[in-house]
Parts: structure tokens; sequence; C-alpha cells
């Protein structure tokens, strides 16, 4: 079984930092492309920003500038830097990810998610 599981989020203020981690498990051959999304209560699921195996990336407008997503292929684990962060930041971030198995499968994994909360 594969997963991905988020951590790193919690309660900042107004103009701080913090940084998310998604981490595959299992047995893995690849993580492949891999997305970060967010979603507050009442709104739509957003984008933030995705990142190819080769190390494209690519951000929501909203984020750019602020925000840097990263990886580390050894470890299957991708990180999201998230800075200057503002109270409309305030969401569960999850990642989504294609991962190849070892027997070359590959399948579509959603993490379970991490709360991020920006208030003062």
């Amino acid at each position: 079984q594969v997963q991905l599981v988020e951590s790193g989020g919690g309660l900042v203020q107004p103009g701080g930092s913090l940084r998310l981690s998604c981490a595959a498990s299992g047995s893995i051959f690849s993580l492949n492309t891999v997305g970060w999304y967010r979603q507050a209560p009442g709104k739509e699921r957003e984008l933030v920003a995705t990142i190819t195996r080769d190390g494209f990336t690519n951000y929501a407008d909203s984020v750019k500038g602020r925000f840097t997503i990263s990886r580390d292929n050894a470890k299957n684990t991708v990180l999201l830097q998230m800075n200057r962060l503002k109270p409309e930041d305030t969401a569960l971030y999850y990642c989504n990810g294609d991962v190849t198995v070892t027997s070359r499968s590959t399948y579509n994994v959603r993490g379970q998610g991490t709360q991020v909360t920006v208030s003062s």
C-alpha cells in the first residue's frame, strides 16, 4: 500500500513561515508529479503548486514569490516552503501525486492533509 503523509502545518502569525512536507511510503519505484492543494471552508479547492520529477515547477498566482515547492527524489519527499503567510492562506493543505510502485503500476494518491492557520 502506498501512502502520502503530510506534516508541518500549524498556527502561525501573519508574515510568518511554515514548511510542509509530503512523504511517500510503501513499495515505491518512483514518486512522479506532485501537487500541493489547499481548501478552506466554503471555498473551492485550489492548486497551489506542482513539481515534476525533473523539478519543473508551477505556482498559483496567489502564492508566487512567497511559496517554493521542492523535492528530494532519494527520500520520496516533496516540500512546500511558505513565507510571508497571510490570513487568506489558512486552509487544509494536502498533497496529491502519481506514484509508480515496484510492480510498475502507477496510482494517483492523495494524503490526508495538514491544517495551516494564519492568525494573530
